[in-house]
């Protein structure tokens, strides 16, 4: 079967940058598993694949645009270090959610002040170029329950279905 729109495609897989540093990858012998066309993966990695079949193999480097989008300074911000106190020990590093003006978003503390907390509401990765080397290991037609819950179900399904 051909990876086309509402598939379960398992891939293993290896993502480094351009210059090779090992960003994420599968461990051996394990997969990741997703719907194809629902916007779990990557668009540049999506159209990469579409039409593959599972036993094929691709590396493609992927352009931020396409990855995690580019890198917008407009979504870090300076905030006063008090509204911080109830958090505890904060340090560069930290993610946690945060209310911003575009909803809920997952928000890295990227350095602290004396009297400020810079944070950024950028991907870990945008900016960044993507190199994917993958194997398609299955594909496989989603069912109706999953693209009904819009996520991959294994074989005991996710409990979703089940009712008191």
């Amino acid at each position: 079967m051909q990876i086309s729109k509402n598939s379960v495609v398992s891939i293993s897989y290896r993502i480094t940058d351009t210059e090779g540093t090992v960003l994420d990858h599968t461990d051996d012998g394990q997969t990741m598993e997703f719907i194809f066309g629902s916007g779990e993966m990557v668009p540049g990695l999506e159209k990469s694949i579409s039409g593959k079949m599972a036993g094929d193999s691709l590396e493609v480097t992927v352009p931020a645009e396409e990855a995690f989008g580019n890198y917008d300074e407009k979504l870090t911000q300076e905030l006063p270090k008090k509204m911080f106190a109830e958090m505890g020990d904060i340090e560069p590093g930290l993610r946690f959610r945060a209310e911003t003006d575009a909803g809920m978003e997952i928000v890295t503390v990227t350095s602290i002040n004396e009297e400020t907390v810079v944070v950024d509401a950028n991907h870990p990765l945008a900016g960044i170029a993507l190199v994917f080397s993958a194997n398609i290991v299955d594909v496989r037609e989603a069912t109706p329950s999953e693209l009904e819950h819009g996520h991959v179900h294994g074989p005991e399904g996710c409990g979703e279905e089940k009712s008191g």
